[in-house]
């Protein structure tokens, strides 16, 4: 299952969404740690007025704990979506399973953890050429609209 949640283009094309969607916000903060490596750097010079290396330092203390905050929810919101980008693939992932089953004649297919079984019994790829058939598809589809 893993394999297939790795390599699915439906997998491929959520994370390059998510990507996109957290994108800015992910600019954003390195835009901001860059500003705090820079007051960082101007009070290593030591050439400030003592109320101004003071309030460069608060300066500073105040942006780092807000880049730490940031990231924190950023961290938190992104995986919330993967696992909910995960779970609407789910369905879809076990509907080409079942596909597969049925075109087979398979009784029986099992998901990892499996403490062992014959590399010639592994379908992931047969899953993933399914899952591919059914994103292109789809693809095909949107672009018709």
């Amino acid at each position: 299952m893993k394999q297939v949640l790795d390599r699915a283009p439906q997998v491929l094309a959520g994370r390059e969404q998510l990507d996109q969607e957290f994108r800015s916000r992910s600019e954003a903060i390195e835009a901001d740690e860059f500003r705090a490596k820079t007051l960082d750097d101007r009070l290593a010079q030591g050439d400030m007025s003592a109320d101004a290396s003071a309030q460069t330092e608060r300066e500073s203390r105040e942006l780092r704990r807000s880049i730490n905050r940031r990231k924190e929810d950023l961290r938190d919101e992104l995986s919330f979506r993967r696992t909910e980008e995960v779970q609407k693939l789910e369905e879809e992932i076990n509907l080409a399973v079942q596909e597969i089953a049925s075109r087979n004649g398979y009784d029986l297919i099992l998901s990892s953890p499996v403490v062992y079984a014959n590399p010639d019994l592994d379908i992931t790829d047969l899953i993933l050429e399914q899952l591919e058939a059914e994103y292109n598809a789809d693809q095909l589809e949107s672009s018709k609209r």
